[in-house]
């Protein structure tokens, strides 16, 4: 029983770094979008307790709450793709059902927004500091 309850409880960082991970997110990308270094990410990843006010910035980073976080298990993960994909109901009543009762924590199409205006801005103060070191040619 001990042994299980050890395998149920992976540690924060593992946590951070799989939900990461599935979101197709780089440590580089989580370090810029926290203000923070990537070997400081890096290292969060490597805790295995972490703060609730850090846990908390990750968490509104990853787009998912710090709960999610902390209950996290690959196991969730594989059971929800695999009633996705793996159905054999020709009516797909299942499928409907369970995805009645999916809620995710975060918006994508608001963070593919977001995304987007942050690298917009970037473009444009390149494109700045390009204007400027041409003038001073």
């Amino acid at each position: 029983m001990e042994t299980s309850e050890k395998t149920n409880k992976m540690h924060l960082g593992r946590k951070i770094s799989r939900i990461r991970e599935l979101r197709g997110m780089k440590q580089e990308a989580l370090a810029a979008e926290l203000g923070i270094s990537q070997q400081a990410i890096s290292k969060l990843e490597q805790s295995e307790e972490i703060e609730d006010s850090t846990l908390e910035k990750v968490a509104i980073a990853l787009g998912v709450s710090s709960n999610a976080i902390k209950e996290y298990s690959d196991e969730a993960v594989f059971n929800i793709i695999s009633n996705t994909f793996h159905n054999t109901s020709s009516d797909n009543s299942t499928l409907i059902a369970s995805s009645l009762n999916y809620q995710p924590t975060f918006n994508t199409i608001e963070k593919i927004i977001d995304l987007y205006e942050r690298l917009l801005q970037s473009e444009r103060e390149k494109v700045e500091l390009l204007k400027g070191t041409n003038n001073e040619k």
